[in-house]
């Protein structure tokens, strides 16, 4: 979870829930506590509740400060590698009139090819959710089989994602767009 996310802001998220309560209860504040915190039916709570005290234990004491530090640093990497895909997604991007009549995306090979795995594999991802292919449901492997298609071209044919999206490439650009609906038998 981010410290500033959109609208929202967290500026209390490095604290520890016991230095929060200290605060709270020397300025007369009575916090509030969300029930979710406490319901097991989450993973986050089970995490909290039950693996991070065993890491502790057995691993000694500051395992949850260092990942929580490990994290920020992965959370300043991811934004960086996002704005890199930012523009190699605008350099790539080839306007197509009548793929975007159809929701569709064309990207320039060549282009891709210059951009690191991290950077260029986010611009694929990128691609196939314009193009229509469902965030939740485009899994890495996905992305990995629309990346062979820059990396590993010998013709192949078209990679499938989920949301009826086909990839190809042709003449040197990938191609995103939404399969045609098979003719009723």
């Amino acid at each position: 979870m981010p410290a500033r996310a959109g609208l929202y802001r967290r500026p209390f998220l490095e604290l520890g829930r016991r230095t929060i309560a200290a605060a709270c209860a020397a300025l007369g504040l009575v916090p509030w506590d969300d029930p979710h915190n406490v319901d097991d039916r989450y993973a986050r709570v089970r995490v909290r509740r039950r693996l991070l005290p065993a890491l502790e234990e057995e691993l000694g004491p500051g395992v949850t400060e260092a990942l929580a530090r490990t994290a920020s640093l992965c959370r300043d990497d991811a934004d960086a590698l996002d704005g890199w895909a930012d523009e190699v997604y605008a350099r790539a991007a080839v306007a197509d009139c009548a793929l975007s009549d159809i929701g569709g995306v064309a990207l320039a090979v060549p282009e891709l090819e210059k951009a690191p795995a991290a950077v260029r594999r986010r611009v694929l991802r990128r691609a196939a959710v314009e193009a229509g292919s469902p965030p939740g449901t485009l899994a890495a492997g996905h992305v990995l089989r629309i990346d062979s298609l820059v990396t590993g071209w010998r013709g192949q044919r078209r990679v499938e994602v989920p949301g009826g999206i086909g990839v190809v490439r042709r003449y040197g650009t990938l191609v995103f767009a939404r399969q045609p609906a098979s003719p009723a038998s």
